[in-house]
């Protein structure tokens, strides 16, 4: 079994993974933003119907990533409350 001090270090080594892909998850939401606007830009005045659903659709994996964020950072949370607990 692992001791106290190991738990504590596995802790903070996951959650600093977490942390990471937190990070890597605002990297994509700034890359679809980019998207987003580019799209927008490219396509206005457009009559073609699909536009709105290309906007649409890239404005719910935006919600998607925003999702995933806020349940990293609450297992982090979580985890680090646990640890300090220890």
């Amino acid at each position: 079994m692992a001791s106290v001090d190991e738990v504590r270090a596995g802790v903070q080594h996951a959650t600093g993974k977490a942390g990471e892909s937190v990070g890597a998850l605002q990297q994509a939401i700034s890359a679809l933003e980019e998207a987003r606007q580019t799209f927008a830009q490219v396509m206005q005045g457009t009559s073609q119907s699909d536009a709105g659903q290309v906007d649409g659709l890239l404005q719910q994996a935006l919600q998607s990533i925003g999702d995933a964020q806020q349940t990293v950072n609450a297992a982090v949370s979580t985890a680090e409350s646990l640890a300090s607990r220890l």
